[in-house]
């Protein structure tokens, strides 16, 4: 049975620290399924419901996603700082101005996810499918992206300095204009990717070369 009022904290009316949250808690106060507002701390939303719901400037710090639905959430200035989705369905979700450092997404089912902009830094994401999708001017340095999948990714103006991405599929993908100095890219799929001068010449002595540019 879930606790009769976790968000009815007398001390710290606006803040959840170390609880177990229901979907039940979560959706009797929002208004039109709106939750705004609130730090939620080392709280442990395994299994919660939340499809649906939109969140505006919401901590979530330490949290664990567990086997959570976020199905067509919308997420506006939120963040979800060192939190674990393992499991998590987030489908169609929308992250506008996020803030998602040092989270692991790795085993999170990401179908048609919205990032735009952002802080991602940090971030585990290896092995995931962000194929197709446009994460310009996204921040994600020291990012690890491990065999992602980022076929056709726009990664314009993106943040990529020491991100891994390493044997990541690239191909098709567009970097121009994308900051990669000490990112790894060893056997990823470059194939047709897009890039301009200065990131030709970053992976060139990213890969031992001696650039010499005429005057």
């Amino acid at each position: 049975m879930p606790p009769a009022d976790p968000l009815a904290d007398p001390v710290a009316p606006r803040q959840l620290v170390g609880v177990t949250v229901w979907e039940e808690d979560v959706h009797d106060r929002t208004v039109d399924d709106v939750l705004s507002d609130w730090q939620f701390v080392d709280c442990d939303l395994k299994g919660v419901d939340l499809r649906g719901v939109t969140t505006r400037r919401v901590g979530f710090a330490n949290c664990d996603f567990t086997n959570a639905d976020l199905a067509g959430t919308t997420h506006d200035a939120s963040a979800f700082t060192n939190c674990r989705f393992p499991g998590a369905n987030l489908a169609t979700a929308v992250f506008q101005s996020c803030k998602l450092t040092g989270s692991d997404l790795a085993a999170a089912r990401m179908l048609a996810i919205t990032i735009a902009g952002g802080d991602w830094s940090y971030v585990n994401l290896r092995g995931v499918d962000l194929a197709g999708r446009d994460l310009s001017e996204v921040g994600l340095a020291h990012a690890d992206m491990d065999a992602a999948h980022l076929r056709g990714t726009i990664l314009r103006g993106a943040n990529l300095s020491h991100a891994n991405l390493r044997a990541a599929d690239l191909a098709t993908a567009d970097l121009r204009g994308a900051v990669v100095d000490g990112a790894t890219f060893d056997h990823a799929d470059l194939t047709g990717c897009h890039i301009d001068l200065a990131l030709a010449v970053a992976l060139a002595r990213a890969r031992g070369a001696q650039v010499d540019i005429a005057g």
